[in-house]
C-alpha cells in the first residue's frame, strides 16, 4: 500500500486540513469559518448544490458535453441532455416549483420512476435550497403515507405509472391513497403524464408536468440558484428501522460536496468527461448519490437506465448500455449480476458488444459472494470492486480505492477503510477486537463530510439508533471482522434488517402487517439465504385458536397483505402456519435460530430457549416447505 496508505495517513494527520483541501474542488458562495464545528462540516460557509452541479460547468464552457443519458430499456428509447440542456430544465422546473409557492427549507416529495424529469425534479429542490426527499415508486400507499407525514412536504411531484417488464403500476392511484391516508396534505402534486397510463387529475390539486413548464417558460421564471448554509439539509431520505418506523436520514449540502466530488476520483478512479453508470435506482441512496450527485459534481456523464438486468430484452442488456455510451465504471448490487448469471451462465452474450472503453466494476448494497464476483472477473476481464456503505454515510467507507491505488482483491472483502473512515470492529462493551475476530463493525467519531449529521427533526432516534450502544462511535448495526493486513469483511446485519436484492427492509414492518391479519395470533420474519437475491423474506404464522379454515388460504391472504401494504419490492412469497414460536424465558422471539435452521446451517439450542422442542416442530414445517436442507 503507497499512495492509499500514505493518504489515509495524511488524513489521521489533520483530518481538518485534508477535508479543507478536498473543500478547494467546490464553489462556496462565502467560505466557512471552521472546517468541522459543533453544526457540522463547514460550518458558517454558504453554497449551492445545483450551482456545482449544473451552472459552474456550464459557466466553465463545457455546457456542451453530455450530462445525462436517459436509456429506457422499457420504451426503447434513449435521450442525451448536455449540460446546459439540463440547466434549463432544472432552472425551468425551480420556476415551476416557486410559482407553487416553494421557498428555501420547505419539503417536496418526488415519487417517480427512472425517467429524466425525477433527476429535474431533485436538483430543481436543491437550486431553491427547498428539501427533497425522494420515495421510491414501488412502496405502497401506506409507506408513502408515513413518509408524508414524516416530512410535512408542501408539494408532491410523480408520474402517471411506472414501467416494469410485463406490466405498468399506475402511481397516481397509490399516491392519492396515501394523502388520504396521511394527516398532512401537501398543496398541490405536479404529475408527469406518461403515454402508457395517464392519471386521472383532481382539479385544483393536481397539475400537469408539461403544462407547468410551459407557463415558466412562457413567464421567463428561471431563478438563480439559492444560497444555502452549508449545515442545512439538501435532503432526506429514508431508510427503514428497526421498529418498522422510518428513519429521515438528513443529508446536508457542504459536506455532502466536498465527499461525492472527492470520492469520484479517489475511490472510484473516474475523470470529469467520462462516463460512469450506477445502475440503481433514485428512490435509494446509491440514485442519489451516484446517479445524480457526484457525477454531475465532478463533470461527468451519468446513465439513466429504466429497465431491469435481465428481461428487458435479455440478459445482455447491460453489455448494450455500456458498449453504446461507453461507460468506463458501472455501479450495481450483486443481484443483477446473479440475475444475469442465471440467465446466461457461460456469458455468451457478452462478446455481441464492445465493452472496450469499460474498465471497471463495482457492486455493493450487499455481500459481494465470492462466485459472482468471480464469475464477473471472467466474463467481463475487468476488476470487480466489492465495497461497502449505507443510506447513512451517503458515500462508500470501505473499498478498493482505485482512484488513489488499486490494492489486491480478497475475495468475501469489500476492501480496506476510505480515508475519512476509522472502522474498528469491537465487542459489547465497545472495545476492540484482535483482527480476525467477529464482532460489531462501528466507526470512530466524528464522521466524515457526507454522512448523516442527524435524523429529520428527531435527534434523540439518531442517538438511539447510531451513538448510544457504543458511546464515541457510530453503530454501523454490522457484523464482521478485520484481517491481519487491514481489510474489513462485513457478514451479516446485526438487527432485524434482512437485504433484499440491495434494498434494506424491515422484518418489524413485514411483522406489523402479518399481525393486522385477522386469524393470526402471532408473527416471525425472518431474512433466508437466497441465491439471486442475497436475502428474501420468509414468515411464520401463528394461528387463532378456533380459526377453522385451510391453513394454506391463510398462509396465501398472507403473502398478498405484505405485498399490497409494503410492495412487491419485499419480495415476500413464503408465510408458514407453525404450532408456536420459539422464545427465550423472557419473551424474545429467537429469529436467528430460525434462520440458521432455515438456512440448512448448523446450529445449538440457545441456553435461554424456553422449550427445546418447538425448534423441532419449526424444522419439520420448513422441511415440508423445502427448506432448511444443507447444500
Amino acid at each position: 500500500m503507497g499512495r492509499y496508505a500514505d493518504t489515509y495517513a495524511d488524513w489521521v494527520r489533520d483530518p481538518h486540513e485534508f477535508w479543507a483541501d478536498a473543500a478547494r474542488d467546490i464553489d462556496w458562495v462565502t467560505p466557512a469559518s471552521d472546517t468541522h464545528g459543533a453544526d457540522g462540516w463547514f460550518t458558517g460557509a454558504t453554497c449551492n448544490t445545483c450551482w456545482n452541479a449544473l451552472d459552474r460547468h456550464v459557466a466553465a464552457g463545457r455546457g456542451d458535453q453530455n450530462a445525462l443519458i436517459y436509456d429506457s430499456a422499457m420504451l426503447g428509447k434513449v435521450k442525451h441532455f448536455t449540460y446546459a440542456q439540463l440547466l434549463d430544465k432544472v432552472a425551468t422546473f425551480a420556476g415551476v416549483l416557486q410559482r407553487h409557492g416553494i421557498v428555501k427549507g420547505d419539503r417536496v416529495i418526488v415519487y417517480m420512476p427512472m425517467v429524466p424529469q425525477a433527476v429535474v425534479a431533485m436538483l430543481a429542490c436543491a437550486r431553491l435550497g427547498a428539501i427533497h426527499s425522494v420515495v421510491f415508486g414501488g412502496f405502497a400507499a401506506k409507506e408513502l403515507a408515513t413518509r408524508i407525514d414524516d416530512a410535512r412536504p408542501k408539494l408532491i411531484v410523480t408520474a402517471s405509472c411506472g414501467l416494469e417488464p410485463g406490466r405498468t403500476i399506475a402511481y397516481k392511484p397509490l399516491l392519492d391513497a396515501a394523502i388520504d391516508l396521511s394527516k398532512s396534505k401537501p398543496s398541490a402534486c405536479i404529475v408527469m403524464q406518461r403515454a402508457a397510463l395517464e392519471a386521472d387529475m383532481i382539479e385544483g390539486r393536481d397539475f400537469d408536468w408539461s403544462m407547468e413548464m410551459e407557463k415558466a417558460r412562457a413567464a421567463g421564471l428561471k431563478p438563480a440558484c439559492v444560497p444555502v448554509a452549508a449545515t442545512d439539509p439538501l435532503y432526506v431520505l429514508y431508510t427503514s428501522g428497526t421498529t418498522g418506523v422510518p428513519k429521515g436520514v438528513v443529508r446536508d449540502n457542504g459536506g455532502h460536496m466536498v465527499a461525492l466530488k472527492w470520492s469520484m476520483q479517489h475511490v472510484y478512479g473516474i475523470n470529469p468527461g467520462e462516463v460512469f453508470w450506477a445502475a440503481s435506482d433514485v428512490g435509494w441512496v446509491v440514485g442519489h448519490s451516484y446517479i445524480v450527485y457526484a457525477p454531475l459534481l465532478h463533470g461527468c456523464t451519468t446513465v439513466l437506465f429504466e429497465g431491469k438486468p435481465v428481461g428487458t430484452p435479455d440478459a445482455g442488456t447491460f453489455w448494450r448500455v455500456i458498449a453504446d455510451h461507453g461507460v468506463k465504471a458501472l455501479f450495481t448490487a450483486p443481484t443483477a449480476f446473479r440475475a444475469i448469471k442465471k440467465e446466461d451462465p457461460k456469458a455468451e452474450l457478452v462478446k455481441d458488444y464492445d465493452l472496450s472503453k469499460f474498465e471497471m466494476l463495482f457492486l455493493a448494497g450487499e455481500r459481494g459472494d465470492p462466485d459472482t464476483i468471480q464469475w464477473a472477473e471472467r466474463a467481463l476481464g475487468v476488476p470487480v470492486i466489492d465495497h461497502w456503505w449505507q443510506t447513512e454515510s451517503g458515500w462508500p467507507m470501505a473499498s478498493n480505492p482505485m482512484g488513489l491505488e488499486p490494492l489486491p482483491v480478497k475475495y468475501g472483502s469489500p476492501g480496506v477503510p476510505v480515508p475519512g473512515f476509522d472502522i474498528q470492529v469491537v465487542d459489547e462493551a465497545a472495545k476492540p477486537v484482535a483482527a480476525g475476530v467477529t464482532g460489531a463493525i462501528v466507526v470512530k467519531l466524528p464522521l466524515p463530510p457526507g454522512c448523516l449529521p442527524t435524523l429529520w427533526e428527531n435527534e434523540a432516534g439518531f442517538h438511539a439508533s447510531y451513538l448510544a450502544d457504543y458511546p464515541g462511535y457510530y453503530k454501523t448495526a454490522d457484523a464482521g471482522f478485520i484481517d491481519e493486513d487491514g481489510y474489513l469483511y462485513v457478514m451479516s446485519r446485526t438487527d432485524d434488517i434482512i437485504n433484499v436484492a440491495g434494498h434494506r427492509l424491515s422484518t418489524g414492518g413485514m411483522e406489523e402487517v402479518l399481525a393486522g391479519h385477522p386469524d393470526v395470533a402471532e408473527c416471525a420474519v425472518i431474512g433466508v439465504a437466497d441465491a439471486l437475491k442475497g436475502q428474501v423474506p420468509l414468515g411464520f404464522l401463528v394461528i387463532n385458536k378456533g380459526v377453522n379454515r385451510p391453513m394454506a388460504d391463510i398462509e396465501k391472504e398472507a403473502v398478498a397483505l405484505v405485498r399490497d401494504k409494503i410492495g412487491p419490492v419485499a419480495a415476500f412469497k413464503i408465510a408458514l402456519v407453525v404450532q408456536r414460536l420459539p422464545k427465550t424465558r423472557s419473551g424474545k422471539i429467537l429469529r436467528g435460530t430460525m434462520r440458521k435452521i432455515a438456512d440448512g446451517e448448523a446450529w445449538t439450542t440457545p441456553a435461554t430457549i424456553d422449550d427445546p422442542a418447538i425448534l423441532t416442530e419449526i424444522g419439520e414445517v420448513l422441511t415440508g416447505a423445502g427448506l432448511g436442507k444443507k447444500g
